[in-house]
């Protein structure tokens, strides 16, 4: 399959004042980071890529989820890492110790509410219109959010699992997060604390002495052990997924990053991969990416705002 090229070109943004930095609604947490304004140049440049792609492979990242409200980890000045000392949960614990589950749980259920209630913007509504109309060939998403499939889109992979889903570690069964809340509901109904910040994967920063005595649930059908269907830092993606994304890459024939830094490996090695393949890249982010040497085309600005003016034509 012969690969489109674009000359490389990393855009130096022209100065322009900073505006509002979400076009969240009114009202709700602001996690995006302060951005100039997309030039009318960088526009017309992107909307020129995705002109010229006829199987696009898109890989989207917390940026992309920040104008709905959530917040990411490595922003600057907004991220999970710059407002707080607080750490994800890391794999290894969450297996070893009922104590650091009991405590993962019990904030869960408290941000649950807020963190499931949040809804598509723009920038997802613009890629679902692209699948509609034969120009987007995949999506992979690093978010667990679900708002690529609240927005209606079908050719998805989430690459890290969905926070809306839970998996039993000992026959594997999947449940709906939203059950399970039912269940925590019920187990503890006179349970309540004072809550601080709201996490990217739905966590929410409660003391320790305040979940000492919150009850978490076991499989219903075996009594094993659940967690959210989701990869937590220090564990790796299935490999049947890796490759399955690995094969809708070599199908496409350009690729577009817009709203990850892709600091992680796991959607990293998709830009090596195209890099090895000689496809076109483009990265729409605000800041710098790991794989900004590999992109032919660089655009600083806010997902929502860029992908819903340009048309998949």
């Amino acid at each position: 399959m012969n690969k489109m090229r674009l000359p490389r070109r990393i855009l130096t943004l022209h100065t322009a004042p900073l505006r509002r930095a979400s076009s969240a609604p009114a009202g709700m947490v602001n996690f995006v980071p302060a951005c100039s304004t997309t030039d009318a140049h960088s526009l017309e440049l992107l909307q020129d890529f995705v002109s010229r792609a006829r199987r696009l492979f898109v890989i989207s990242g917390a940026g992309l989820s920040t104008e709905s409200g959530i917040p990411d980890y490595r922003s600057e000045g907004v991220g999970l890492y710059a407002r707080t000392d607080r750490r994800p949960m890391q794999h290894a614990e969450f297996i070893r110790s009922a104590k650091s589950r009991q405590r993962y749980w019990a904030r869960n259920f408290v941000g649950w509410p807020q963190f499931s209630s949040r809804q598509p913007n723009s920038a997802h509504k613009a890629l679902q219109r692209w699948e509609e109309r034969g120009k987007l060939h995949w999506l992979v998403t690093q978010n667990v959010d679900a708002l690529h499939s609240k927005a209606g889109q079908k050719r998805l992979t989430e690459l890290h699992g969905c926070s809306h889903r839970v998996m039993c570690l000992g026959c594997g069964a999947i449940s709906a997060r939203k059950k399970l809340q039912e269940r925590f509901i019920a187990l503890n109904p006179d349970w309540s604390v004072q809550t601080g910040a709201v996490a990217p994967d739905g966590d929410v920063f409660i003391e320790d002495e305040q979940v000492l005595h919150f009850r978490v649930p076991s499989c219903e059908g075996c009594g094993g052990i659940l967690k959210p269907e989701v990869t937590f830092f220090g564990d790796t993606v299935n490999r049947a997924t890796v490759q399955f994304v690995h094969d809708r890459l070599v199908e496409s024939d350009a690729v577009l990053v817009a709203g990850s830094s892709l600091q992680v490996y796991s959607g990293y090695r998709f830009l090596l991969a195209a890099g090895e393949r000689k496809m076109s890249v483009a990265i729409l982010n605000i800041g710098p990416t790991r794989a900004d040497h590999l992109a032919e085309l660089k655009v600083s600005g806010r997902c929502g705002e860029v992908l819903s003016v340009i048309q998949p034509l």
